[in-house]
């Protein structure tokens, strides 16, 4: 049954997206700084005992391993959070005779790793 657009629903669904992009941008920013943490002592550290890290990890390098890492975690954290909370949104909006997701009445038999 399609279901016509409304300025409402249109409304509802920009304000959701709002609210996602804000909740996966903290989840990214969050992770971002913890990585930036758990990447700078290591490296700093390194340069500071290990002669070959001394000799040849100048600054600029140790800057760009730093935000290399704390880079990776903000896209990865933010991406997982935009995906688990589309996953939540398409199920809640689902129609009924898809939100059912169990084996019962299929008529056919399963392995045992599939059943509930």
């Amino acid at each position: 049954m399609p279901s016509t657009v409304t300025r409402a629903s249109l409304d509802q669904q920009l304000s959701l997206a709002k609210q996602c992009s804000r909740e996966a941008a903290i989840a990214g920013a969050k992770a971002a700084a913890i990585a930036t943490v758990a990447s700078a002592i290591p490296t700093l550290a390194s340069v500071r005992v290990l002669p070959w890290a001394k000799a040849n990890i100048n600054p600029t390098g140790q800057a760009l391993i730093i935000s290399t890492v704390a880079g990776m975690a903000y896209f990865i954290a933010a991406d997982k959070k935009i995906l688990s909370l589309a996953r939540q949104h398409s199920y809640e909006n689902a129609p009924e005779h898809l939100k059912n997701t169990s084996f019962e009445g299929t008529g056919r038999v399963h392995p045992a790793f599939f059943r509930p």
